[in-house]
């Protein structure tokens, strides 16, 4: 097991529940609210974790990869991707679920989380495969699919400020 092949399982789900809220009728109220719901929970849960072990982890192993000079720059980055993703989850609850409105705030949803992803998947997670033991990355990911399971009803969402994150973490 390894905690970098997690988080990219985990991002594919994410990509495919807003593939699925695509592909349901605006009507059918019922199962939008029902697939967002576990989709916004997820969303949280997985920066939670990513948050509580991953980055910390990042932060003292990696060096730097995708165009960043720092672990500490991919980091703080991360974390305010996951600010933004949070507010653009939050504004979808402002909105009657199936509308146009409702649609447009999970499209912003679905852009904050893809373009973090993206740069996730090209900077801190290709730099902890380098740097990282496969040790290291096996207990990880146990951790994190612990947390993940032990959290699945959610968690509250919380934002950080990217400085004092790295602060405390460093």
């Amino acid at each position: 097991m390894d905690i970098t092949q997690l988080i990219l399982d985990d991002h594919h789900e994410q990509r495919r529940l807003f593939a699925i809220l695509d592909q349901i009728d605006d009507g059918d109220v019922a199962s939008l609210a029902a697939v967002w719901g576990r989709l916004a929970t997820f969303l949280e849960v997985h920066a939670e974790a990513e948050e509580k072990l991953f980055y910390p982890a990042l932060l003292k192993l990696g060096e730097g990869a995708g165009g960043k000079a720092s672990a500490a720059s991919e980091t703080k980055d991360a974390i305010k991707d996951h600010n933004e993703i949070r507010d653009a989850v939050a504004a979808v609850a402002g909105h009657r679920v199936g509308t146009a409105a409702w649609r447009e705030a999970v499209s912003d949803a679905n852009e904050a989380n893809g373009d973090h992803m993206a740069e996730e998947e090209r900077e801190g997670l290709t730099d902890f495969r380098r740097q990282a033991s496969l040790k290291v990355r096996h207990d990880l990911a146990v951790r994190f699919a612990a947390f993940e399971a032990e959290h699945v009803t959610g968690v509250k969402p919380v934002d950080k400020d990217p400085k004092a994150y790295i602060a405390e973490h460093s």
